[in-house]
């Protein structure tokens, strides 16, 4: 077993060692789960290390992704340092806030990373802060259903869709103050909103996701499906494809694993969102690679059809179906958020 704190050595290693040495490198700092999780806590075998590096390059290239180091899974990502241009724009931004408002800065060569740190750190959970975030958040949902788009790929379309109607978790994470996670999401939202007690409104989310009904042997049938794919394009290359390493032997334990631990533990509909998102990805790096994906494309259609997103006209009638719970999810945004 290994340790958060030492996993977070692991990447602070990694950045002296290699990032430091990228062209334009600017500093590095730590982004997900394992900066929020308490550096005691043990690393759960279905998580990675995020790592952020900032390079003074108009637009940065394609991220690295995943890749083992020193025996942890890292997920490097690159950033242009013109977004982190102000600490004004950094708290109004819900990830980058959420990754300066804690000590999590791994090289800083300017300094600049450290100052953000200081002023976000401080104004973080200022009530007007934690509402103009939530509001970029509502933002995010309107702008990435609006992408849909009726001549794009299924795969394109259903990504739309899908994170659109995900953004809504992360409109309570921030209200709450919490990380709003990628892959466990609605996991993450569920435990927030047992807080509160407010479960009803977690079983209004995974409606507009359209999986409030669906039982766990629905979910294994669907990760099954799921795994058949993974295995056909872990392997092939699409290196233009910026998500190419999610879809891994590397990343196994986090796409495939993750999702049957999520079920094991009871919450079979808190893993579907990952599920849809990985299968796209699946089709989408085998597209890219000039791989057929007709083998594997009955099974999302169905896993699909069980969301009532099977069609472009069901993806927008559900999309629609988000947009009109707007205002709803603002009024338990404003109950949750600090006084």
């Amino acid at each position: 077993m290994m340790r958060v704190g030492v996993a977070r050595e692991v990447a602070r290693r990694w950045v002296a060692e290699v990032g430091a040495g990228l062209p334009g490198f600017g500093g590095a700092f730590l982004t997900g789960s394992v900066l929020w999780s308490p550096a005691d806590a043990v690393l759960a075998a279905s998580s990675d290390v995020d790592v952020m590096v900032v390079l003074d390059v108009a637009e940065p290239p394609v991220k690295p992704g995943k890749m083992r180091y020193g025996g942890v899974l890292l997920e490097i990502s690159f950033m242009s340092a013109e977004r982190l241009a102000s600490a004004e724009g950094v708290l109004g931004d819900y990830h980058l806030a959420g990754s300066f408002h804690l000590p999590g800065v791994l090289a800083d060569p300017s300094g600049r990373l450290t100052e953000l740190h200081e002023v976000v750190s401080r104004e973080f959970a200022d009530r007007r802060r934690v509402l103009q975030r939530c509001g970029a958040a509502m933002d995010g949902v309107r702008r990435v259903i609006a992408a849909m788009d009726e001549a794009a790929p299924p795969a394109d379309q259903v990504m739309s869709w899908l994170f659109g109607t995900g953004i809504t978790t992360h409109v309570l994470l921030v209200a709450g103050l919490r990380n709003p996670t990628v892959r466990r999401r609605y996991e993450a939202v569920r435990e927030l909103l047992a807080v509160h007690g407010m479960l009803d409104h977690h079983e209004a989310l995974l409606e507009l996701l359209g999986c409030a009904g669906m039982g766990a042997a629905r979910v294994e049938r669907h990760l099954g499906a799921l795994e058949k794919v993974f295995d056909a394009a872990k392997d092939v290359r699409a290196a233009s494809y910026p998500f190419s390493s999610d879809i891994s032997e590397a990343a196994r334990p986090l796409s495939i694993d993750g999702s049957r631990e999520l079920i094991a533990r009871g919450l079979p509909r808190e893993a579907v969102f990952w599920l849809v998102a990985t299968y796209a990805r699946c089709l989408k790096k085998l597209a890219l690679a000039g791989v057929s994906g007709e083998a594997y494309e009955e099974g999302f259609r169905e896993l699909l059809a069980d969301l009532g997103a099977e069609t472009f006209a069901d993806r927008r009638r559900r999309g629609q179906h988000v947009l009109d719970a707007l205002p709803g999810l603002w009024r338990t945004a404003e109950t949750i958020a600090p006084a």
